[in-house]
């Protein structure tokens, strides 16, 4: 089930999904104790008597609305914006993850103050009532948080900074194999069978990666391990099986030409364990290494996603930065907002010629916007541009109030005179987002 989920100083936060203060193989239960520095924070606001406060509630509400509307991305991942410190906001965006890898998050905030920012991680609940289940926190005053999914599946990333305060942020997510390669010198093109592949005419299924080397080629603990056995089957031939405590993971080495280690050693990830060769069942094939994960109460997992990950770089930014935290207008009749940056993402609205959206950050060639009824997804920077120029004049032949935002509730800021002539930068259904004499912008209803 998909959830919907220019500074005086520069303040850098960086914060990594790689828990250094405890262990970063994710569990069942929450990574952290008690409450999280977020919840910490409303409580204190909630002490201090502000929880009732339209400000408080508008920022609880913003961060909940964050996780519930949060786009679901491709990793790796990176945006760069702006959160305005008089406006409620927070990110948030979804991600899917398979056993194996290791996925890491780094959050930089530019700001003139030394401001909290809340660094949240969830997983999607298996229910029925889609709940959010959290799995890790972080604020300014951690360094560094990092986590191995044990469960594969959807998980969310939120960043909101404390009340009041925002900047220029950049938010990166990216994803890299759990466990080294366990040839020398070998990679994803020496894998030449693998996980579910049949054996035996289909009798059985392969539980490993078959890994093909010249023999005598080192092969190597994958991660800091106890040696539990090595030994020798008619299978398996000359075998090593060394445990890894901290995931809990048993990983077999298989077809051995010989074994460089012994029972009861404890061995560091990169240490050779033996060398590729064809014995046991292998003898009739080149030289090469078996290699499996086993996990108590699983049984064997794809080794693959543990040990190689395609090293790939998210796009490089090519969008109008200075648009950040600014309006936005779709450049021709039926722009799409899509809800992911990518072409063939879900569309979510078609947008008349200059609809007006508020920048909230820009990822590749695409803008994270959110429209002013609060809908939010992505335009292609090629159909938008900024709303800097007017696109045309217009005189009222009545006096019009000039609004806060395009609804007739909205905060009047100030009234257009008959007569006097407005220019209109965007539009946004029955409103035009207009300026006089050149000050600072509001909405005007259109006349009929």
């Amino acid at each position: 089930m998909r959830h919907r989920w220019p500074a005086a100083r520069r303040f850098v936060l960086p914060i990594a999904v790689v828990l250094a203060a405890c262990d970063p193989v994710e569990d069942v239960r929450r990574l952290f104790d008690g409450a999280t520095p977020r919840e910490s924070y409303v409580h204190r606001l909630e002490s201090a008597g502000l929880a009732s406060s339209a400000a408080v509630r508008d920022w609880i509400a913003a961060g909940e609305a964050a996780l519930t509307n949060a786009p679901l991305v491709d990793l790796p991942y990176e945006e760069s914006g702006y959160l305005a410190p008089t406006e409620p906001l927070a990110v948030a965006v979804r991600f899917d993850v398979v056993r194996g890898e290791r996925i890491s998050v780094a959050l930089t905030l530019h700001s003139d103050t030394a401001a909290l920012t809340f660094l949240d991680l969830f997983r999607a609940g298996s229910d029925t009532a889609a709940v959010l289940e959290p799995v890790s926190s972080a604020d300014s005053a951690e360094r560094s948080l990092e986590f191995e999914p044990r469960r594969p599946g959807e998980y969310a990333v939120r960043m909101q900074p404390e009340l009041l305060r925002g900047g220029r942020y950049t938010l990166r997510i990216s994803r890299a194999a759990a466990l080294a390669f366990p040839v020398s010198g070998r990679g994803r093109s020496a894998v030449q069978s693998v996980f579910g592949d049949p054996r035996d005419a289909g009798a059985r299924e392969h539980h490993g990666i078959d890994i093909f080397a010249p023999r005598g080629t080192p092969v190597v603990a994958v991660a800091d391990a106890h040696v539990r056995r090595v030994n020798e089957t008619n299978r398996g031939g000359r075998v090593v099986w060394l445990r890894d405590e901290r995931r809990g993971l048993s990983l077999y080495y298989a077809h051995l030409d010989s074994q460089l280690v012994t029972a009861g050693m404890d061995v560091r990830a990169g240490d050779t364990v033996g060398l590729v060769g064809n014995s046991g069942n292998a003898r009739t094939t080149p030289p090469h290494l078996h290699f499996g994960i086993y996990s108590r109460g699983e049984g064997p997992l794809d080794p693959l996603p543990f040990v190689h990950r395609p090293e790939r770089s998210p796009p490089s930014l090519a969008v109008d930065t200075s648009a950040f935290g600014a309006w936005l207008r779709g450049t021709s009749e039926g722009a799409r907002l899509r809800a992911a940056p990518d072409p063939d993402a879900d569309v979510m609205a078609e947008l008349p010629v200059h609809t007006a959206a508020r920048v909230v950050a820009g990822t590749g060639s695409w803008y994270r916007v959110r429209l002013p009824d609060g809908r939010s997804g992505y335009l292609a920077a090629s159909v938008a541009d900024v709303a800097a120029a007017p696109v045309e004049e217009l005189t009222p032949g009545d006096a019009t109030p000039l609004l806060e935002r395009p609804v007739a509730s909205a905060a009047v800021m100030d009234s257009v005179m008959p007569a006097e002539r407005v220019d209109v930068y965007a539009r946004f259904g029955d409103y035009l987002l207009v300026s006089t004499n050149g000050s600072r912008k509001g909405w005007m209803r259109e006349s009929p």
